[in-house]
């Protein structure tokens, strides 16, 4: 080997334990607080991150880096007691015109009514692709892990990595699917109450305020996008999500949540869409 080569070898080695995915870390490395001040709270060595809601704001944040395609988990323990008007976030979005954006949200509910748990995808500025859900377990109780996995073939939606949903890509058939636009990971939670809680009948109680929410183990293995746009390669990482799919008994689950605890589907919404649904719905029962 010439000493040239041995020198651009050595270079492309160091450059290489450099390009590598983000992975769990401290909320201090991985987010700005975006609004609510002190609202937004990082602890326990910057594991913890909590987000309050009170009458005057309320509080997020969002993820250091931008991303094209990736696993993103992360554990959340929800807003307890009467949430109603609540809306606590999780997802992935674009900025400006045309933005791309994966969805969880959680609509708080009064004591002792479930909350909803609230899906959808926009590709170029289009979203209308809601699921909703029901949780079997009490999601104010403990922590519970929410993930999204994004890549050129699908969008897949796991709870406690039981697969709830596919938004699969459907490009042949024209429908618009998130793979050009980087996304960068947000969190919030505000106050929504006319909407958010059974249609917008139930309103925030400000008795209960500060209402807050708890997030921890954040990971993202994933391509960060660097300065000149370009996908770095994360080379220390399980790589399955790049072509992850649902098997058997992934359909077999989200057969399962779908039938006992979905509560609303787009692709059965005749009313909203007379002329025909989506083309989409033509193509999948797992959207």
């Amino acid at each position: 080997m010439g000493h040239s080569s041995h020198n651009a070898c050595a270079v492309a080695l160091a450059i290489s334990c450099l390009i590598v995915a983000a992975s769990a870390g401290s909320f201090y490395d991985e987010m700005d607080i975006t609004f609510g001040g002190e609202r937004a709270k990082i602890s326990n060595g910057g594991q913890d991150l909590s987000l309050s809601l009170d009458q005057y704001s309320g509080s997020g944040f969002q993820s250091k880096h931008e991303y094209l395609f990736g696993r993103f988990d992360m554990q959340l323990k929800l807003v307890p007691g009467n949430s109603a008007g609540t809306v606590t976030t999780f997802y992935l979005s674009s900025q400006g015109v045309g933005h791309d954006e994966i969805d969880f949200e959680f609509l708080g509910n009064t004591t002792g009514s479930p909350y909803t748990i609230h899906t959808n995808v926009y590709s170029q500025g289009k979203g209308d692709k809601e699921q909703q859900f029901h949780l079997w377990f009490d999601p104010t109780a403990a922590f519970h892990t929410y993930t999204i996995v994004w890549n050129a073939q699908r969008i897949i939606f796991l709870i406690d990595n039981i697969p709830v949903r596919v938004f699969n890509n459907h490009e042949a058939a024209g429908v618009p699917f998130p793979k050009s636009q980087p996304m960068r990971v947000y969190a919030s939670l505000w106050n929504a109450d006319d909407w958010a809680t059974q249609g917008g009948r139930v309103k925030t109680d400000w008795k209960n305020a500060p209402f807050t929410a708890y997030y921890r183990k954040f990971n993202a293995n994933a391509d960060k996008v660097g300065p000149n746009s370009r996908s770095t390669s994360s080379v220390n990482d399980n790589q399955a999500w790049r072509t992850q799919g649902v098997d058997a008994a992934g359909r077999n689950r989200i057969r399962w949540v779908q039938n006992k605890h979905m509560i609303y589907n787009y692709c059965n919404d005749r009313t909203r869409f007379p002329n025909g649904l989506p083309a989409e719905c033509k193509r999948s029962r797992f959207l």
